[in-house]
């Protein structure tokens, strides 16, 4: 997986944070950065959770669709069990 520019700048408020109180300014953009890395963890999960479900029914086309997104997104596919 691949880092973010959100995942960046998520690191260097953390070591701000470390050696002093953030502004005002940086809080929100902090919190905003929070809130934009939980809704790509929770788009991954979802898209990991139907690449499960593709693979389930036999359904390879959407399968391979779903893990084009997941790779577009800068996610690992899910690996196949067998």
């Amino acid at each position: 997986m691949s880092i973010l520019p959100i995942h960046e700048r998520l690191a260097e408020l953390w070591t701000i944070r470390g050696r002093r109180e953030l502004t005002d300014s940086e809080r929100m953009d902090m919190e905003h950065c929070l809130a934009v890395n939980a809704s790509y963890c929770r788009e991954l999960a979802n898209l990991r959770n139907l690449s499960l479900l593709a693979s389930m029914i036999g359904d390879d086309s959407w399968q391979h669709e779903i893990c084009s997104e997941i790779e577009r997104l800068g996610g690992v596919p899910p690996t196949t069990r067998l």
